[in-house]
């Protein structure tokens, strides 16, 4: 086995605020877990302010834990809590724009029963 074989690239992206995602290859040994990425990660200069242990992880978009196995060409995401619940937020945009002008029954034909 040769020393480039013993490597694997992947790739570390953060949610670092609103809008904003920070991004960084990393050359890590064969066997290395998610851990060990955040590790390595957290020394860079692009997460600086960020404490990547805290945050939730995931591989190319599956929620994974810091013992899970990384493979070459891993897409290793950190994700920022949620502030709002997606739930709450609808429910407030549909109290503002009204039952009437969204949804189902926003296009309805003149003269049409409420509902059809």
């Amino acid at each position: 086995m040769t020393a480039a074989a013993a490597r694997i690239t992947v790739d570390l992206v953060a949610a670092a605020g609103p809008r904003r995602v920070v991004q960084a290859p990393l050359q890590l040994p064969a066997g290395a877990r998610v851990a060990d990425a955040l590790r390595e990660a957290q020394a860079l200069a692009p997460f600086v302010g960020l404490v990547l242990a805290d945050m939730p992880v995931g591989i190319w978009g599956r929620k994974v834990g810091p013992a899970q196995l990384l493979r070459d060409g891993d897409r290793v995401e950190c994700y920022r809590p949620l502030l709002v619940d997606p739930k709450v937020a609808r429910r407030e945009r549909f109290a503002q724009q009204g039952a009437r002008a969204t949804g189902l029954f926003a296009k309805r034909r003149p003269g049409a029963k409420a509902g059809y």
